[in-house]
């Protein structure tokens, strides 16, 4: 463990600024977990215990970086190392959710926060650190931003009644249509995880991306019992449509969902966010946070139709070499390995893919 000291211009009060890894992370978990839950609306994706899902399924690094003020904390910032031989090194907060970045009471404990994860990235020598803001910061060795996606957010009415009256007419048809073709829906954990992953490990292949693990998945229920939960329809006893639904303080996520394309005309997906919308409303949730997407995109246009509204996304780049976008999956570079993906077995892309995604930060 390390500690940097400042003096923020706002109080004669230093700022000490520590590092913690291994089990000086677990047993400082609970504390870094109520200074993030102190705010009014809180999502599942900003809990530092997303560190160790992601260490457990992914094999990354956990670092977390706490400010204080005396006894009080006053800033966190949760990074993952990811490393492979393959992709190379990177430091980023955090890999799998489209948000994290630093969390401070004020500008001056950021910019130490920013200091001391710049610091961080120089030890570990990895290629750029990564910080998924939704707001631009002012630090000067973040020389690189991401700007060209922005979050997908609904503000959710009290009922599920409330909600349906809400949606416009043009969607309320296609989820009575899922609803004629009789899909059975359910919901639950673990139990689930198979059926859920059947077919969002197939439509990942289909989209000729490497999947993520069974285990990403079980791990995120595993860690959060209460805020995390798989929706599964089916059609008779085949998994059709699956997502996995976080339940925060206030805000509700779906990082992952996925339908089979065969069940398009039958409006599966239609009907599977229909469910997803209504729990979070019967949940108490006020915001339905459908996830990033590209501004005109065809996943954007389908998270308009819900009423969905969009807000900013700023990821910024501390690079050290190479550049912020060579991974990225729309890179040309990678245009003929998406193509062999997608007429790969399915069996081999749930064997590889895990391998292979685990590396990309």
């Amino acid at each position: 463990m390390t500690t940097l000291q400042t003096i923020s211009p706002l109080t004669t009060h230093p700022v000490a600024v520590r590092v913690h890894s291994g089990v000086a992370l677990a047993e400082r978990l609970s504390a870094l977990d109520d200074y993030v839950l102190i705010g009014q609306r809180v999502p599942v994706s900003r809990r530092p215990a997303w560190l160790f899902v992601l260490q457990q399924a992914m094999d990354h690094v956990p670092y977390a970086i706490e400010a204080h003020r005396g006894d009080r904390t006053v800033g966190v910032v949760f990074l993952a190392y990811v490393h492979s031989w393959l992709f190379g090194r990177y430091l980023v907060s955090l890999p799998y959710l489209n948000s994290g970045g630093i969390l401070a009471a004020d500008s001056a404990t950021e910019a130490s926060l920013a200091s001391r994860a710049v610091a961080l990235a120089d030890e570990l020598g990895v290629q750029y650190l990564e910080l998924r803001h939704e707001w631009p910061q002012d630090f000067p060795a973040f020389g690189h931003r991401r700007e060209d996606k922005v979050h997908m957010r609904l503000e959710l009415p009290t009922t599920g009644a409330a909600l349906w009256e809400q949606i416009p007419a043009k969607v309320r048809n296609q989820v009575r249509k899922g609803q004629k073709h009789g899909f059975q829906v359910q919901w639950g954990g673990v139990e689930l995880v198979d059926e859920f992953y059947s077919v969002f490990s197939r439509n990942m292949r289909d989209l000729g991306t490497p999947t993520y693990s069974r285990a990403l998945f079980a791990e995120a229920l595993k860690w959060f019992p209460d805020g995390a939960e798989l929706c599964v329809l089916r059609d008779g006893r085949r998994p059709v449509a699956g997502a996995l639904l976080l339940h925060g303080h206030g805000v509700a996520e779906v990082p992952s969902a996925s339908s089979l394309r065969e069940y398009n005309s039958s409006c599966a997906n239609m009907l599977l966010y229909w469910h997803l919308l209504e729990r979070s409303a019967e949940r108490r949730q006020e915001l339905f946070d459908f996830g990033r997407s590209s501004e005109g995109s065809s996943t954007y246009r389908f998270k308009k139709q819900w009423g969905a509204t969009p807000a900013p996304a700023c990821w910024q780049y501390y690079v050290r070499s190479g550049s912020a976008g060579q991974l990225r999956p729309d890179n040309p570079k990678y245009k003929k390995m998406v193509a062999i993906w997608q007429h790969l077995p399915l069996a081999l892309t749930r064997l590889l893919g895990p391998r292979i995604v685990r590396g990309i930060p």
